[in-house]
């Protein structure tokens, strides 16, 4: 991870053993049958691709990084530079929490085979379970976020893709 001068630290760039510190978890957890990968393509980003299903009660395709200190502070934004196919997506955070199925949410648009930078402040990520709000899990602890993840669950079944440059912290002004 490194930090430039403007208070912004590299998270995640995808080069060379990137791949091992990534993973796929898709709905077949629970009987689903949609198919997500992930590859590390030979121009450093991740391509995250694939087919939703909706049948035997599925319906997401997700890729997350392996649990690890992430370092994050109150006010953080995140960032991440993605080039979607205009679904959209949810950018997860994950923590240890003892719940099934627990990550905090944010939706990002994302625009058809255009390069877009989205901003998703820590304050606007929402506490979810099997997609479901959960409203006494209170704001997500930046200290307890130890993985990151991109997932599609928009009901639509079909081929999807987003490719991933990087992704950031931006640190909230002291």
């Amino acid at each position: 991870m490194s930090t430039d001068p403007g208070g912004t630290r590299v998270l995640f760039a995808f080069a060379g053993d990137a791949a091992a510190e990534w993973r796929a978890v898709n709905d077949g957890v629970m009987g689903g049958v949609s198919a997500g990968r992930f590859v590390i393509t030979a121009n450093g980003t991740l391509l995250f691709s694939g087919t939703l299903s909706l049948a035997n009660n599925g319906g997401f395709a997700s890729v997350r990084s392996n649990p690890r200190a992430l370092g994050l502070a109150t006010g953080d934004v995140l960032l991440a530079r993605v080039r979607g196919d205009g679904r959209e997506y949810s950018l997860n955070l994950y923590t240890d929490r003892p719940r099934t199925a627990f990550s905090y949410r944010a939706a990002i648009p994302t625009s058809k085979g255009e390069w877009v930078e989205v901003r998703v402040p820590l304050d606007r990520f929402v506490a979810t379970s099997f997609g479901r709000v959960v409203a006494d899990a209170g704001p997500v602890n930046p200290a307890e976020v130890n993985a990151i993840g991109f997932m599609l669950a928009d009901k639509t079944a079909g081929p999807f893709e987003i490719e991933v440059e990087w992704i950031s912290v931006a640190r909230a002004a002291p």
